[in-house]
């Protein structure tokens, strides 16, 4: 009871003309049933009138800042009401117009209620562990790089950081919209804005808070709140020309006639909603749907122009293919087992941090193999790392480093694979492969955007052109455009005549050309801060499927958005010429008038909800396999970088079966 009468309190407070049109109304109600009808009359003519007073000051400010006036049909209509004597059909039009605020703050607010969740739920302070082990709680902007972090059981994570002790199962569905919840151990990274799940957990900070993915996330979120789409404003435009025509009938009906009656008759159903509210109302619930999947869209032209896209250009390297090296086929020397070869490997290279290294030790805790320990490492720069284990002198690394003196069959594919070459004391133990796969959902992606009318798709990369083609084959991607510079890529979609053009990317040298396009989408998960400041749209989950997402929802919210206003327009037009007949009491029109306003904002509503092609292809978007996974038997063929940058040029040798 007492949160109803403080919601209530609220509500009077945030609308007061409605709680006095509501009282004006009860009030003439009881001096009709009193039989003071003539008093009645006077106090709902004089409410409506200063309603109609106060209506025409904020008009004509607007018309002053250069702002159409959208309130002249209601302004019209109370008078012409009032001056014809239907009183009660002139308070219904004072409360739509007072209560028409109250609806479309409603209707936005759950239009954007997952864009407002993620704001509310920005974290404020972390507990910050001491240097002598207490917990003391902070303001999140205190937080330094480097500061160890408590996060309590259910607590968002304040700043982007590394686990240093024990496992964690976080949510992280209010960022990528993946609601499983993530296993993260001790190193991994854990993102601001994902919740702790029933464990404790200590991290280190990695980035300020103000640098964090999240906090650039939420600056996005308020830019889509404030931001409108080009189709908005062009659906203002349209209500100047309206008003004239709704004048237009009404001053006919009246000529024709000769009674005044039908001049209000055919006002109290001409409502503007449909173009003023109702778009505004279908991009917003559009943007939060967006968001609900994990894909920020930064403002509502964005969306329109997704919607639009008949071109979509993506980067190879982290955006088509997982941007990871994984172990794709092992090679052990006679006498030698495969597990026993990796572990030899990993061991070794457990001490580098190259991406090879890091893939090939992922690999091998991934087969649960244990690692030995390596003393005496040493790196070779463009060539491998050389260290002791068990005695052993144990080398990896490139053909020539590895296997000095020794010769090897010439690979048949020089796009396959990169191939890691491993010695032990001097003798060749074998051969591990090793290649950055193709997204197991990239295919899938292209097909998809191919059926929502996006003719024409394209791969730019700087790698060569061998490892372009390999690629491009496997997603069936129409155009190849290799060995590009971040310039070349800036200028190709510059030319590009088909427009609007998407592109997709997800690294540093991704940000001018994300710029250029004109919708950019930023692969978030894992994309450089760089990518993301400059993208139109950033998708949270390490899914690249969700780029298709992004269209479909664009599409949908502007379909919607059309719709909702043919509905409005049609039957506002269709009530007019049947109040300009007469057979229509004004009161009843000004009651129809309100539930047409009220279904044009339920049906932009719709565009916040799951669309047809987004239902039917559901089980079509998959997730790419951790590294500690892929390899053993790939999902999708792979790919190698055909002149060794993959490695550093450690190894620039290829595929061979031993």
């Amino acid at each position: 009871m007492t949160q109803t009468m403080t919601k209530g309190l609220q509500f009077a407070r945030r609308y007061p003309l409605v709680i006095l049109i509501v009282l004006t109304g009860v009030l003439g109600g009881t001096l009709v049933l009193a039989g003071a009808s003539v008093p009645a009359r006077w106090v709902v003519t004089v409410a409506c009138l200063g309603v109609a007073v106060r209506l025409t000051v904020g008009m004509i400010q607007e018309l002053r800042s250069g702002t159409y006036g959208v309130d002249l049909l209601a302004i019209v209509a109370i008078g012409a009401t009032a001056w014809v004597g239907q009183y009660w059909a002139c308070l219904v039009i004072c409360l739509m117009v007072a209560g028409g605020a109250a609806l479309e703050d409603y209707a936005h607010g759950r239009a954007g209620r997952s864009l407002s969740a993620l704001l509310d739920n920005a974290p404020h302070e972390v507990g910050r562990i001491t240097a002598d082990g207490q917990v003391e709680r902070v303001p999140v902007d205190l937080v330094q790089i480097g500061d160890r972090i408590q996060v309590r059981p259910g607590e968002m994570v304040g700043v982007d950081g590394t686990l240093e002790v024990g496992n964690a199962t976080l949510d992280e569905s209010s960022l990528t919209g993946e609601s499983m919840p993530v296993l993260r151990r001790p190193g991994e990274q854990l993102m601001a804005g994902s919740v702790n799940g029933p464990t404790a957990v200590a991290m280190r900070a990695t980035a300020l808070a103000a640098d964090s993915q999240y906090q650039r996330i939420l600056t996005l979120v308020r830019n889509a709140q404030s931001s409108r789409a080009p189709f908005v404003s062009l659906a203002d435009r349209v209500a100047v020309p309206f008003t004239i025509v709704s004048l237009a009938i009404a001053g006919l009906a009246w000529a024709l006639s000769g009674d005044p009656v039908r001049f209000a008759q055919v006002l109290v159903v001409a409502t503007p909603c449909p173009l003023i509210i109702a778009a505004p109302v279908a991009f917003m619930a559009g943007t939060s749907r967006a968001a609900k999947l994990g894909i920020i869209v930064r403002d509502s032209g964005s969306l329109e122009q997704l919607a639009r896209v008949r071109t979509a250009a993506f980067d190879k390297t982290g955006t088509l293919t997982s941007g990871t090296p994984a172990v794709t086929a092992v090679h052990p020397a006679d006498g030698i087992a495969a597990d026993r070869l990796i572990a030899l490997a990993a061991s070794v290279e457990q001490m580098s941090t190259h991406p090879i290294a890091t893939s090939l030790t992922a690999d091998a805790l991934g087969r649960g193999l244990s690692l030995e320990s390596a003393t005496g490492a040493r790196e070779v720069p463009a060539a491998g790392i050389a260290a002791v284990v068990s005695g052993h002198q144990v080398l990896v690394g490139t053909r020539s480093f590895a296997w000095a003196g020794r010769t090897a069959p010439e690979p048949t594919d020089r796009a396959a694979v990169t191939r890691v070459f491993v010695s032990c004391d001097g003798q060749p133990t074998g051969v591990i492969e090793l290649a950055d796969l193709v997204r197991p959902e990239a295919r899938a992606t292209l097909a998809e955007l191919r059926q929502l009318n996006v003719g024409r798709t394209l791969m730019l990369t700087g790698d060569c052109r061998a490892t372009a083609d390999a690629v491009a084959r496997q997603v069936c991607v129409d155009e190849v455009r290799a060995e590009l510079t971040p310039a070349d890529k800036v200028e190709t979609v510059r030319s590009l005549d088909r427009r609007p053009v998407l592109m997709v990317g997800d690294g540093t040298n991704d940000a001018p050309v994300l710029a250029a396009a004109d919708v950019g989408i930023a692969m978030g998960a894992k994309g450089s801060a760089a990518a993301v400041e400059s993208a139109d749209v950033v998708v949270m989950e390490d899914d690249l499927f969700r780029v298709a997402r992004a269209v479909q929802i664009g599409r949908r919210t502007l379909a919607v958005a059309w719709q909702a206003i043919a509905i409005g327009i049609g039957l506002s037009v269709a009530l007019m010429l049947v109040g300009a007949t007469g057979v229509m009491p004004a009161v009843l029109g000004a009651g129809l008038q309100e539930l047409v306003d009220l279904a044009c904002i339920l049906w932009a509503l719709l565009s916040g909800r799951p669309g047809r092609e987004e239902r039917r292809h559901q089980t079509l978007s998959t997730r790419t396999p951790a590294p500690g996974n892929v390899g053993k038997t790939p999902a999708r063929p792979m790919v190698g970088a055909a002149d060794g940058s993959a490695y550093q040029g450690r190894s620039a040798d290829r595929s061979v079966t031993m």
